[in-house]
This record gives C-alpha cells, structure tokens and sequence, in this order.
C-alpha cells in the first residue's frame, strides 16, 4: 500500500548506544547524523534531562529492528 509506513523500530545496523535515534532517522527518511545532531541540541536547550529521560523511555518501548 503506498503512504504506509514500516513500523518503528530501532537500528541494529546504525547504532551508537542503543539504536534509538538511528531508528528514528530512518522511520522519518532523515540522515542519522544529523538527527543525531537535533537531539542533542534538542537536548542541550531543554537542560538534557527530558532528552535523556525519552532516550530510555524510548529504548525500553520500541522493539529491535531485524
């Protein structure tokens, strides 16, 4: 069906701690590097801890990849 996404999931391939924001990058066709960049950032601006609490929330939520 065309519009339908896969589900997310995170990276197996493109991991730097648990594959959460390599998951992410390629569920929305963004380049990891940079979606790597906008969380930190994103992070950074919000006084790192919501940013760290979703990492692992997300982490302990969405299944592996294949």
């Amino acid at each position: 069906m065309p519009g339908v996404r896969a589900p997310l999931r995170r990276s197996r391939s493109d991991r730097r701690i648990a594959g959460v924001v390599g998951g992410l990058a390629k569920y929305f066709g963004v380049d990891p590097t940079l979606a790597r960049v906008l969380y930190v950032v994103g992070s950074v601006v919000s006084a790192a801890f919501p940013g760290i609490l979703v990492y692992v929330l997300l982490w302990a939520i969405v299944p592996e990849g294949d």
